[in-house]
């Protein structure tokens, strides 16, 4: 019996990044991972990376077995980094990206818990570790400088899907470096035989840059519950950011020191809160950045009116009282 043999083109072809959301780190460089997922093809799919339009020269590991669920085995850790010069138009970039509060922003090489005392007449750097470009960074970046780019993982998994096509998880791993990775863009192209040209996704890291927070209702009143949101950001952020809340100088309403989440909820604000200040800080691997707002809380009417009548039938009902005591009084004189 002969077995019919068919070729079917990949149906889809997205990019994510693993372990999102994902804190960023200011002072030591961590590993970052793509990954390319294409469905739908028979047989499977030639899968390989770009960078800025280039292809990208990486280890490959070869073939893994991949669970059901799709988790993939550990990674190893990234080799010793290559030998290669910064990219001249990037460098300049970096070099103009002053301190938010315009005070002399420190290198690269500080450590913040070193010691910054004058040093010694006749000191002499070590040009192993202090003669470096001086290149400064806004607040948003890290403390620290690679002065090469890193090695490139590749790592390719097949999942057999029930249809007989095949879903391939294509995965790159290098070790971030957000002075360089900023704003670039890594593409995911794909080659079968059923296809006419390469099918093609792609994404820009990009560090989260000046978030849009919106206040509902926007004239908060004693007692109403207030919702701060994060409605996005002026440009494409990716990888997706981790977002969390505190309250300038106090804790929050519910009593806690931060709240995780795109939405923070007062319910039921008293008009203590007046003028409190609330900050709210996103970030992904590539960097952070806070963004402040002040809630303004007005007074209620209709709680003011409410207390007011209660206030009037306390009165009413203690002037009864008064009025009945003396009564019975005048009585049990009269009597006696």
């Amino acid at each position: 019996m002969s077995v019919l043999c068919f070729s079917a083109p990949p149906l889809s072809i997205s990019v994510v990044a693993a372990d999102s959301p994902a804190p960023f780190s200011r002072y030591q460089p961590q590993n970052f991972t793509l990954i390319c997922i294409v469905s739908g093809g028979k047989p499977a799919p030639t899968v390989y990376f770009k960078r800025d339009g280039e292809l990208i020269e990486a280890m490959t590991w070869g073939q893994t077995p991949m669970g059901s669920d799709g988790s993939a085995g550990g990674l190893r850790d990234p080799r010793p980094l290559i030998s290669r010069e910064l990219d001249d138009t990037k460098l300049q970039k970096s070099l103009s990206l002053l301190d938010l509060d315009e005070k002399p922003p420190r290198l690269f090489t500080e450590d913040p818990h070193r010691d910054n005392t004058p040093r010694a007449p006749g000191y002499e750097p070590n040009p192993a570790t202090e003669i470096i470009p001086e290149t400064v960074v806004s607040r948003e970046f890290p403390r620290w400088v690679q002065s090469a780019e890193p090695l490139y993982y590749f790592r390719n998994a097949h999942i057999p899907l029930n249809d007989g096509t095949v879903e391939v998880r294509a995965m790159l791993t290098w070790t971030l470096n957000p002075q360089l990775d900023n704003d670039a863009l890594f593409s995911c192209e794909v080659k079968h035989p059923a296809l006419s040209m390469p099918m093609q996704a792609e994404v820009t890291l990009a560090a989260p840059k000046d978030p849009k927070l919106a206040m509902s209702p926007p004239r908060a009143k004693v007692g109403d519950t207030v919702r701060i949101l994060v409605q996005g950001f002026k440009s494409e952020v990716f990888p997706e950011p981790l977002f969390t809340w505190t309250r300038v100088g106090g804790h929050l309403l519910d009593g806690k020191t931060k709240h995780d989440g795109k939405e923070l909820v007062l319910e039921r604000v008293p008009a203590e809160l007046n003028g409190s200040m609330y900050s709210c800080t996103a970030q992904n691997p590539l960097g952070s950045t806070d963004t402040h707002t002040r809630l303004i809380v007005f007074e209620n009417p209709s709680m003011m009116k409410g207390s007011q009548i209660s206030n009037d039938a306390a009165s009413h009902k203690e002037t009864s009282r008064v009025v009945l005591a003396l009564l019975l009084l005048t009585v049990t004189l009269e009597l006696t």
